[in-house]
């Protein structure tokens, strides 16, 4: 069993168990895919382990996208040369991004804006600070959560690209609402969205807007990104992968390299109660949350803070403290729960390493 250390009772659970050797295989398919590293730009919320910045970065990877400033002092700090920040900078974060420049000048940091009034906001501060701010534009391809309309950016990035005090870094292309299984059908999608961007981008060319980066998909639609030479590519489940993608996308060949752990803590006839609550395990999916990997059992009959309720018929042969290990079906939230995770290497238990990128919060 790859995912049971030798010394699995200094395991204090629940926790996650990380497996360096995948990862890095991991990190290797994703390369492969996208042709060289310089084609990638992982996002890290899926790890926000300042080592695994460090273990992409000496795979060849150098720019990263972020979702917090945290995670954008994460990856300046493990030798990340490129942070861009796919959320909207407003209020006290735009002076704390600023700060962020000052603090780690070889670090190229971007953010993106949607509209006339953040880049307006942006600019004064940098006009204030007397620097230039790259910025991408985040198009609304489909998702509709933030983003402009491709076919409305134009004005947007034209006011970009004439203002002194920012510079047009690129288009910032998220596509999360594209999920089909089927792999040509996933293709078809991601194409059809995409066909706004084209116009916008040769709308582009014909005003002499050149230059700048086309920062594209996620997971789902990595690989049909990848058949376009002039796209950064942005996946990030796949440096540790879970259950869910790996149901959800069997055409994505990535290996689990995280494994929740936890132990049995009560019993009862034919039924188990583990300590993974919610506070272990991302909860905004619906059952299973978990795919179990050494206990066969039947459906949920509780999920709260800190207890797991199981059926199992195998609940006869359990005994308190054993250890139970699990895929979680999503990894990025589940990832955002813990403070540390442990390390390991050829069977066993190694290093710990913190999850420094946990908190949205930036502290300098």
């Amino acid at each position: 069993m790859w995912y049971k250390p030798e010394n699995e009772a200094s395991v204090f659970t629940p926790a996650v168990l990380l497996f360096p050797d995948r990862i890095e295989e991991n990190i290797r398919r994703m390369i492969a895919i996208a042709g060289h590293a310089d084609r990638l730009r992982p996002h890290v919320k899926t790890h926000k382990i300042a080592e695994l910045i460090m273990l992409q970065v000496q795979m060849g990877i150098k720019r990263f996208k972020c979702a917090t400033l945290s995670e954008m002092k994460m990856v300046a700090s493990s030798g990340g040369g490129d942070a861009l920040l796919a959320y909207p900078l407003v209020g006290p974060a735009i002076e704390k991004f600023m700060h962020l420049t000052d603090t780690f000048a070889s670090t190229r940091f971007s953010a993106t804006v949607d509209s006339l009034e953040a880049c307006r906001q942006l600019s004064e501060k940098a006009r204030s600070k007397g620097k230039k701010i790259s910025v991408f534009v985040d198009l609304d391809t489909g998702m509709h959560r933030t983003g402009i309309d491709p076919g409305m950016a134009l004005e947007l990035i034209e006011s970009i690209s004439t203002d002194p005090s920012l510079v047009f870094g690129g288009l910032h292309i998220y596509d999360g609402h594209i999920h089909e299984a089927e792999p040509e059908a996933r293709k078809a999608h991601c194409e059809a969205d995409f066909e706004a961007v084209h116009v916008l981008v040769d709308q582009l060319t014909a005003r002499g807007i050149e230059g700048y980066e086309l920062a594209c998909g996620g997971t789902p639609t990595f690989p049909i990104h990848a058949r376009h030479a002039e796209r950064t590519l942005c996946p990030g489940t796949p440096v540790l992968w879970d259950a869910g993608y790996g149901q959800s996308f069997p055409d994505l060949d990535f290996l689990p390299a995280a494994v929740i752990a936890g132990r049995v803590i009560s019993k009862g006839e034919n039924r188990i109660c583990l300590d993974l609550g919610y506070k272990s395990i991302a909860s905004e999916m619906p059952h299973p949350r978990l795919q179990i990997l050494n206990l066969e059992h039947g459906e949920v009959l509780n999920h709260s803070e800190e207890h797991l309720v199981l059926s199992s018929a195998q609940a006869i042969d359990a005994s308190p403290g054993d250890l139970v290990y699990a895929l979680p079906t999503h990894i990025c939230p589940t990832m955002a729960l813990h403070e540390q995770v442990y390390v390991v290497r050829e069977g066993l238990v190694m290093d710990v390493w913190k999850v420094v990128a946990r908190k949205r919060i930036y502290k300098p």
